[in-house]
C-alpha cells in the first residue's frame, strides 16, 4: 500500500482523512506536531507527506526546510484558503502542490495521486529508462536523477516533470497552459502562480549555462523554453 503521512495538528482532521485515504489504497499515518512529523518524513518509511502550514512550535514551512535538507520526499502543503502568499512560500521551499483549507476529501485523493505519479514514475517491464543528455545537463528518466555542470541537483516530482518537459524541445517554447495540464495536472488561471514558482526554482537550482546566461528563458505571453547550448536537438540515450 502507498504510505501517506500527516502532519496536522487538527486530530479530527487527521482521523477524518484517514477514513477516507484507506478505503482508497493507502495507509495512514499521522503526526500532530512539526518535530515528530520531521522525524517521521525522514525515517524514509513514506511515499508522501502531508504538511500543514500552521502547527504550534515548528510551522509547515520550517519543517519542510528540514525535510528538504535531507530528503526529496514528495509534499503537498495544506494552507489557510485565501492565503497565496502562503502557497508561494510552500513551493519556494520545495513542496511538490498546496491544497486551500478545507477541502474536499476526493480532491485531496486526486492531488494525491498526481504527485505520486509525477515523483515516481511507472512500474514493470518495458523499455530501458532513457538518459536525456543536453550539453552539460543529464536527466535519467528511470532513477529521476540529474546531474548539472558535474554536480547532482536534488529536484521535487514536479521539479523534474517541468524540466523533463522542456529539454525534450530545446529552444522551443513550451506554452503556459500545456505547462499546467501536463506538469501541474490542473486547468490553467491567470491568477495562479505555481509554475513560475517551480520555474523560478529550477533557474535557482540549476544555475546558469556555462557561459553565464539563462537555461531557462521566458516568452511574455507564451511560456518558457529551455535553451539549446549547440543550436540543435538533445541525446536520447536507451
Amino acid at each position: 500500500m502507498t504510505r501517506i503521512l500527516i502532519v496536522d495538528d487538527d486530530t479530527e482532521l487527521c482521523d477524518l482523512v484517514r477514513e477516507f485515504l484507506e478505503p482508497e489504497g493507502f495507509s495512514v499515518e499521522s503526526a500532530h506536531d512539526g518535530e515528530s512529523g520531521v522525524k517521521l518524513a525522514l525515517s524514509g518509511d513514506f511515499d508522501l507527506a502531508v504538511l500543514d502550514v500552521m502547527m504550534p512550535g515548528l510551522n509547515g514551512f520550517e519543517a519542510l526546510k528540514r525535510i528538504r535538507a535531507d530528503s526529496s520526499l514528495p509534499v503537498i502543503m495544506l494552507t489557510a484558503r485565501g492565503e497565496e502568499v502562503d502557497r508561494i512560500v510552500g513551493l519556494e521551499i520545495g513542496a511538490d502542490d498546496y491544497m486551500p483549507k478545507p477541502f474536499n476529501p476526493r480532491e485531496l485523493t486526486a492531488r494525491l495521486r498526481a504527485v505520486l505519479r509525477r515523483a515516481g514514475g511507472g512500474s514493470g517491464g518495458g523499455p530501458a529508462p532513457q538518459t536525456i543528455i543536453l550539453g552539460d545537463l543529464e536527466l535519467d528518466l528511470g532513477s529521476r536523477d540529474v546531474q548539472c555542470a558535474g554536480r547532482e541537483v536534488k529536484l521535487t516530482g514536479v521539479e523534474f516533470s517541468l524540466l523533463e518537459q522542456l529539454v525534450r524541445t530545446p529552444g522551443q517554447v513550451a506554452d503556459r497552459d500545456g505547462l499546467s495540464r501536463e506538469v501541474l495536472k490542473k486547468r490553467p488561471s491567470p491568477f495562479d502562480r505555481s509554475l513560475d514558482v517551480h520555474v523560478s526554482n529550477l533557474r535557482r537550482k540549476l544555475g546558469p549555462m556555462p557561459d553565464g546566461s539563462e537555461r531557462i528563458k521566458t516568452v511574455r505571453g507564451q511560456g518558457y523554453f529551455y535553451v539549446n547550448p549547440a543550436g540543435g536537438g538533445g541525446t536520447d540515450r536507451q
